[in-house]
């Protein structure tokens, strides 16, 4: 246990040892929650794998729940910084948008999100807040960046949107499709998939903006 904490320090080193500390543990719960589920995850379970005490813990994120938000953020925060799109002005607004969808499937497809998305669903059932807290620290949370990207493109005259929110919304729903319901029975071909997501997320982006040409 120990050895992970340390070899998590020299990955970081130069950070300050207290934000070290927090994303070890950050880390350790994402792996505990994801694997397990929140019923079945235990404080003293990721602190172990973290390396700290359970006080250290309850210090930092003021329980259990509260750890399960940073760690879904953190995940979140992973997809953002692959996507670097709303700093990059070289990219088209087609552009942004595919790799904005292309990113949010990897991000979704990923095997931790998978094995959550089994396990969160009978636990929302016992406490229905934890829906609350996956959906506000992380779909919710990419569509506010989806939709803060319509609107800043429609300010520049790109494109024209009354309700970004709803447009974010719906573009997502298109660069899902029924993949995602494939995915979640198990019936995703592995040999065509990826062609398969590269094709609906373009179409996507494509049919979105031909709907949302400017009148200018």
């Amino acid at each position: 246990m120990g050895s992970k904490a340390q070899s998590g320090r020299k990955a970081v080193a130069g950070r300050p040892v207290d934000e070290v500390k927090r994303q070890i543990i950050v880390e350790a719960a994402c792996k505990q929650f994801f694997n397990h589920g929140f019923a079945a995850t235990s404080i003293e379970a990721i602190a172990a794998d973290a390396g700290v005490s359970k006080v250290t813990i309850y210090n930092r994120f003021g329980g259990k729940e509260g750890l399960f938000t940073a760690a879904v953020e953190n995940e979140c925060d992973n997809m953002q910084h692959n996507l670097s799109i709303d700093m990059d002005d070289e990219l088209s607004l087609r552009e942004q948008l595919v790799t904005f969808g292309d990113n949010m499937i990897r991000f979704l497809e990923r095997p931790e999100i998978t094995r959550m998305e089994v396990h969160l669903p009978v636990e929302v059932e016992e406490n229905p807040a934890l829906g609350k807290l996956f959906l506000d620290a992380g779909p919710r949370r990419m569509l506010r960046f989806l939709s803060r990207l319509l609107s800043e493109s429609a300010k520049r005259g790109e494109i024209t949107v009354s309700d970004p929110d709803q447009a974010a919304e719906l573009l997502a729903g298109m660069f899902k499709g029924m993949a995602d319901l494939d995915r979640r029975f198990g019936q995703l071909d592995p040999a065509t998939a990826q062609q398969q997501t590269d094709k609906r997320i373009k179409s996507a982006v494509d049919l979105f903006l031909r709907s949302h040409q400017s009148q200018n």
